[in-house]
């Protein structure tokens, strides 16, 4: 039976692989999009998180489009634009780091290249939350991450990742509309392909964790005293001896408290947008009892299961760019899933600016053979089975021998992800086709030896070079961080780059002056129109 389904879903992905890399329009699956967002903490030299202001060389944090903060004052995000090849989008990150490299050493300051955070303040309260200034847009943004930090607790709030954005191209959808005779709208079968896509993600993204999972360690002072089953690396330091990424296990994002019982449906666009939209406008009885004010000042925006949809911590999200005045949520109800964002990966500490080309190559075609594989829907133990698979290789992920569960029955994982790697060579052979070049297949095949050998992991790397260095997860964070930091600082940007950056820089603080002194209306008026989803033109 399970090699009927095997066939049949071979068929479907090679029919339609077919269909799109044939004919007059057979570059249409080389004209997609990707982009990345790489979160990083600011630290001092010796590991310290920074407790500075987010630099004003770098512009302001509420409207630049490329520098901003994700959590905290010292969580900066550099945002590329979307590009049709992933070399030009680890260009522009790489143009990107210098800047900030360069503005960082005038304070002393460097980047944390790793998930996990380094040396944080004694206490919860002392990390500093982001600030966007005093226009309303910016105090809701303030609040939101109040909010985070009642629920959650500012800690957790300092693990970082990388967000990986993809889309097809437009092209690829009408092609198989037509293909299949269709008789759903475009708009509506665009996402319904997106909503597969990220069925099949759910369902096979452990395999990502095994790849690129890169936190197998963190520093004990980051858990606070909370129970855990870690192991003891050093005085300093616990581990997991086979995790691959503590940053996705239940010690970080995969378990927190309001969330735990919310269900996404990743079926139907209208199921997605019915269940994030009843846990944006659903009170939960421990948010109630923190309320909204203390001392006459916001401390969230509402007492629902989520704040906002944002709040909900996947490791995939439906995307579509907003139009002024939009939700989230609304935007995909009016005109459909546009892209996906990749929330899972860790950041490779081995690689400047935190992602490998040959990880952006695999990814896009990891992405398209989910894309276009069949995709059965996923049903509450379906949903619950990913979960389970998922946070079992995080934290046991290099274990040999190690099992899941697929369709209820057990299954090694080598044996599961061999077929995962059947299909994505062959996603990887129609992309380097018609690029030209065998840059996919390489990418690919350099994955495949993790299989093999599973030394050759981050996480495992990781982990090794702690023990030949002898050294702490602290240690071991803050050499590779200075390592890379050298390596920016030792290739400037010409003049006429750095002008542009610090253009962009002053036309944003600009900008948002020039919001601070336009505001109209009232704060509680501006969260009153905001619950009512009628947002100015950002978001938070």
């Amino acid at each position: 039976m399970s090699d009927t389904i095997s066939n049949r879903t071979n068929d479907v992905l090679s029919q339609r692989l077919s269909v799109l890399s044939a004919g007059p329009q057979r570059d249409v699956l080389v004209r997609g999009l990707r982009g990345i967002e790489k979160e990083s903490l600011r630290v001092t030299h010796d590991g310290r998180l920074a407790l500075t202001p987010h630099p004003a060389a770098l512009g302001s944090a509420l409207v630049h489009a490329s520098l901003t903060t994700d959590y905290s004052e010292a969580l900066l995000e550099i945002i590329t634009s979307a590009a049709r090849d992933a070399s030009a989008t680890l260009e522009e990150l790489d143009e990107l780091h210098r800047y900030v490299y360069a503005v960082l050493a005038r304070d002393g300051e460097i980047l944390w290249n790793a998930s996990m955070p380094g040396l944080l303040p004694d206490t919860d309260d002392g990390i500093p939350i982001a600030d966007y200034g005093n226009s309303n847009i910016g105090r809701l943004k303030h609040v939101y991450r109040v909010g985070l930090a009642l629920r959650y607790g500012r800690t957790m709030q300092c693990i970082a990742g990388i967000h990986y954005n993809y889309s097809l191209d437009e092209e690829v959808w009408r092609m198989l509309h037509a293909d299949q005779q269709s008789t759903a709208t475009l708009t509506d079968y665009q996402s319904e392909r997106y909503f597969a896509l990220i069925r099949n993600f759910r369902r096979t993204s452990w395999l990502l964790m095994y790849l690129f999972g890169a936190s197998p360690a963190l520093d004990a002072r980051f858990l606070r005293g909370r129970a855990h089953t870690l192991e003891i690396f050093d005085a300093d330091t616990f581990y997991r001896p086979y995790a691959t990424s503590l940053r996705m296990s239940d010690l970080g994002y995969s378990n927190t408290t309001g969330q735990s019982a919310l269900h996404a449906d990743y079926d139907t666009l209208p199921g997605y947008l019915d269940a994030l939209a009843q846990a944006v406008s659903r009170p939960y009885p421990p948010y109630e009892a923190i309320g909204t004010h203390r001392d006459g000042e916001w401390v969230q925006l509402n007492t629902n299961v989520l704040q906002i949809e944002n709040e909900f911590y996947s490791t995939i999200r439906p995307k579509r760019v907003t139009h002024p005045g939009e939700r989230p949520l609304h935007a995909l109800a009016a005109r459909g899933v546009q892209y996906v964002e990749v929330r899972c990966m860790d950041i490779d500490p081995f690689e400047p600016t935190g992602i490998a080309l040959g990880t952006a190559r695999f990814l896009d075609a990891y992405l398209l053979a989910c894309a276009l594989d069949d995709s059965p829907p996923l049903p509450a133990q379906a949903y619950a089975q990913a979960n389970e698979n998922f946070g079992r290789v995080t934290m046991e992920g290099r274990r040999p021998g190690l099992e899941l569960t697929r369709d209820g029955r057990s299954i090694p994982m080598r044996e599961w992800a061999d077929e995962l790697f059947e299909k994505i060579d062959r996603t990887a052979a129609v992309l380097d086709a018609l690029r030209g070049g065998d840059d996919h297949a390489r990418a690919v095949a350099g994955q495949r030896a993790k299989l093999a050998d599973a030394s050759l992991t981050p996480s495992a790397r990781v982990l090794q070079t702690m023990r030949e260095r002898q050294q702490g997860f602290l240690q071991f964070g803050l050499a590779q961080s200075e390592r890379h930091a050298e390596y920016f600082l030792s290739r400037p940007l010409d003049p006429a780059a750095t002008q542009r950056f610090e253009a962009l820089a002053r036309q944003s603080l600009d900008e948002q002056t020039q919001l601070e002194r336009d505001e109209i209306g009232s704060f509680d008026a501006f969260v009153a129109a905001y619950r009512a989803y009628t947002l100015n033109r950002f978001s938070v």
